[in-house]
């Protein structure tokens, strides 16, 4: 049977994908491979998780996640998705800091991507990570703890130090939250108080074509407190006076609830819902990540581009983020603004703008989405990442025989 990713644009090469039902299995599958790497839930554009030889899923480890309440941590296993996580922690009293736009992602596959939510004080979502329990090239079974000396390289690591079969995350109190709607904000606005609006709520979204004069919707989730209230006055906007896709036209039956009605965090920080097939059909997707002091000249040089960009586009995320210590994050360093494109699926067309884009982002230093489409034509990654040179040393220590290497990483990291 064919085996593609979630998007449908790649399909996978591998001979076999394995399934073992306990981590002793999957120890002794992993010592007994020239080359294997893990695959997770194969929402990847790109050949991140691939390899000829084969694939290991971790979907028929037992998933139940165990909350340490003393410790303020929950373990899960790396398969484990985010909604099915909250399923757990929020009944028990406890959440997350932060969900991507998707709940159905696994927790190790978006750590190890440096996968985010948004939030001018939220960190992505590996920056939670307080342990992570690994199976190396010889079956052998070792943990990295926050504090130990190679913790920040083997967090956001690719899967190149081996699968990760479980990880233990920061939790808090759970909370409620609210998300409002506005539309039509004027691109003058959006380019002269860009820091006010995105610190205007938790978790910040602008949804654009990069055409015309307004950017089509804002989307703002707020932790609700005692004193909360909607908000009409956005800068220009409207309130939106009904739910919204961020599509124009697309029914949002499958989108989170909106127009200011609080509920639990994990039923607002995502724009979909998990009980809901989230795709609106065939897409592609990229992302490029700027300090937060480039951001204005950035989403600039984005709409230079717009005849390029628009034709080939369903809609570009703009959202923001704290940054974080871990060697290949997005945003280590400080923090980031990331220029989100779902593409329509010319999967030719859009990697012939991909350099364009890239070239016009360059001076900014904008990092791609490791598990997103990039050209990286210059093999121009290295010079973005301070600690690039710590992580092949890294890799090479921990995998010296290269048993989770493959095209990806021999084509832009090691």
């Amino acid at each position: 049977m064919t085996l593609t990713n979630w998007a449908g644009n790649y399909v996978y090469r591998a001979g076999v994908v394995h399934h073992p039902s306990s981590v002793e299995e999957l120890q002794e599958l992993v010592a007994g491979s020239p080359r294997i790497r893990a695959l997770g839930t194969r929402h990847c554009f790109n050949d991140l998780a691939d390899d000829p030889a084969a694939l290991v899923a971790l979907d028929a480890l037992e998933a139940v996640p165990e909350i340490d309440e003393d410790a303020r941590t929950v373990t899960v296993t790396g398969g484990t998705r985010y909604g099915t996580l909250a399923q757990h922690l929020h009944p028990a009293g406890w959440a997350v800091h932060n969900l991507a736009s998707l709940p159905h992602i696994s927790v190790a596959g978006a750590v190890a991507t440096a996968t985010h939510g948004s939030g001018d004080a939220s960190k992505n979502l590996a920056s939670a990570v307080a342990a992570l329990e690994i199976v190396g090239p010889d079956g052998t079974l070792r943990t990295v703890r926050r504090g130990d000396e190679d913790f920040a390289g083997s967090v956001v690591a690719l899967g190149a130090l081996g699968v990760v079969t479980r990880v233990t995350l920061d939790i808090e109190p759970t909370y409620d939250v609210a998300q409002e709607v506005h539309v039509d904000l004027p691109w003058t606005e959006a380019l002269a108080h860009l820091d006010e609006i995105t610190s205007s709520a938790d978790s910040v979204s602008l949804f654009t074509d990069w055409t015309g004069d307004t950017i089509a919707q804002v989307w703002r989730k707020t932790r609700v407190t005692p004193g909360y209230a909607l908000r009409t006055d956005l800068f220009g906007t409207t309130p939106a006076d009904g739910p919204r896709h961020p599509l124009p036209g697309i029914d949002p039956v499958n989108c989170t609830a909106q127009l200011g009605e609080p509920g639990p965090w994990h039923d607002r920080l995502p724009h979909f819902r998990m009980d809901f097939t989230p795709s609106n059909g065939d897409e592609l997707q990229s992302e490029f990540l700027v300090p937060r002091a480039h951001a204005v000249a950035a989403l600039e040089a984005v709409r230079s581009l717009s005849g390029l960009v628009s034709p080939l586009l369903q809609v570009t995320e703009v959202r923001t983020m704290a940054g974080d210590d871990l060697w290949l994050s997005g945003a280590q360093g400080g923090p980031r603004v990331g220029l989100h494109f779902t593409w329509l699926p010319r999967q030719p067309e859009v990697e012939a703008v991909l350099p364009t884009i890239e070239a016009a982002l360059a001076p900014f230093d904008a990092r791609p989405h490791w598990g997103k489409l990039f050209a990286d034509s210059d093999r121009d990654l290295a010079r973005l990442y301070p600690h690039w040179d710590d992580f092949r040393a890294l890799v090479a220590r921990t995998d010296p025989d290269g048993v989770f290497r493959n095209d990806f990483l021999e084509r832009h990291v090691l």
